[in-house]
């Protein structure tokens, strides 16, 4: 019985790829290309999957057309190309360092840095209200109800 149980969490556990039986290609060859480029795809619907792992019927879409591309002699570039021209730069999984993508790749930074410069100041305003000492009569209200507490 506790095997079974293990053997069920492992098979729950494992990834699923999405990858139809129908889709694949017979030339093994050319479904070790397709996988390998597949592999540095994002689906467009799933956040951060490849479209080997996503069953999306975008994702499906887009396996089709890589492997078409592949079987009509297209090098892995050139079936990158096509894609990359249908759907935009957003569909690579490593988009190109460039003016449009700049976002993509400084905005997570800026977000760090911003964040940074907020708690800077952050702790600094606090840092000044704790170094502000009490005046005479703040110093003696608060001894007295340190005081009147303490009884």
């Amino acid at each position: 019985m506790k095997a079974r149980l293990i053997l069920a969490a492992w098979l729950f556990a494992t990834p699923a790829f999405a990858v139809l039986p129908s889709e694949q290609l017979t030339d093994p060859a050319l479904e070790a290309r397709a996988r390998a480029i597949s592999g540095t795809l994002r689906c467009v619907v799933c956040q951060n999957q490849t479209i080997d792992d996503s069953d999306a019927e975008v994702a499906h879409d887009l396996r089709v057309i890589l492997r078409e591309r592949l079987k009509a002699g297209d090098t892995d570039q050139q079936a990158v190309a096509t894609i990359v021209k249908r759907y935009g730069d957003y569909v690579l999984l490593k988009p190109p360092f460039e003016a449009e993508t700049l976002i993509l790749w400084l905005g997570p930074l800026l977000v760090l840095v911003a964040g940074g410069i907020g708690v800077g100041f952050y702790l600094r305003r606090r840092g000044q209200a704790d170094s502000q000492a009490l005046t005479q009569e703040e110093q003696a209200r608060l001894d007295r109800l340190l005081k009147d507490g303490a009884a």
